[in-house]
């Protein structure tokens, strides 16, 4: 099994995403831990369509760390469907939070979700991207798997299978994926969507700034009052 150690000093991401651009989204994870070992993590939101990467990526990597932030107002809904993937597929879970409490930054801040897209920077800064930067540092990540796609929306649809970000090389293994190959892969490992997939939402956050997509919306503005589609994570430019 691959160690901590890497095999390779130096990656450059634009001929990492050459290489894994041709190839299937088991064998690009497969890659990923070959090359990183026990310095590759896996981030979850356990939104919609979750399911998809955990399965894939502890079937190759059964102890990899999966890095949940857990900004304290989740709906009760994603917390349970949490409980239920970590016991079915025997997660490996780091579960990160802001340093204060929700109350104690409402304390200090307002709800800071209220407060147009200044408001929204601060929040996500304090409630998401923190507690993620702390958490790769802490596991000591060399590279990061996320499950973003490029159908989701118009900040993704030119994502690259591999990237550099903060120092750390990011892998989209299945960034490529359609809403179908989603469906298709859920079906055939009997794999569960979200509970609230099936009341309209159809991209999942906080209680807050989440709402189920209607006939009038897009799926972008269902996140964020539509004043954003990324909260910082994916796209640290969004908190700027």
């Amino acid at each position: 099994m691959p160690t901590a150690e890497i095999l390779s000093a130096a990656v450059d991401p634009a001929a990492v995403d050459r290489r894994l651009s041709g190839l299937p989204a088991g064998e690009r994870i497969a890659w990923a831990f070959a090359q990183f070992g026990d310095a590759l993590v896996l981030s979850t939101s356990f939104g919609a369509q979750a399911a998809v990467m955990l399965h894939l990526a502890t079937r190759i990597a059964p102890n990899i760390p999966v890095v949940f932030v857990d900004t304290g107002y989740l709906f009760p809904e994603t917390y349970a469907f949490a409980d239920q993937l970590t016991a079915r597929l025997k997660i490996n879970l780091k579960v990160y939070r802001a340093v204060e409490s929700p109350a104690w930054i409402e304390a200090r801040h307002g709800r800071l979700w209220e407060k147009g897209a200044e408001g929204l920077s601060a929040y996500n800064q304090i409630t998401k991207v923190e507690p993620m930067q702390r958490a790769l540092s802490e596991l000591g990540a060399r590279a990061w798997l996320a499950g973003l796609r490029r159908v989701q929306s118009s900040t993704r649809e030119h994502l690259p299978v591999a990237a550099s970000q903060d120092g750390r090389t990011k892998l989209h293994p299945i960034v490529d994926w359609t809403d179908r190959d989603v469906h298709r892969y859920l079906t055939e490992n009997d794999l569960p969507y979200h509970p609230l997939w099936e009341k309209g939402y159809v991209s999942i956050g906080d209680i807050h700034t989440t709402r189920p997509l209607t006939a009038e919306m897009t799926p972008e503005e269902t996140r964020f009052f539509g004043i954003r589609r990324e909260c910082g994570l994916h796209d640290p430019a969004a908190n700027i």
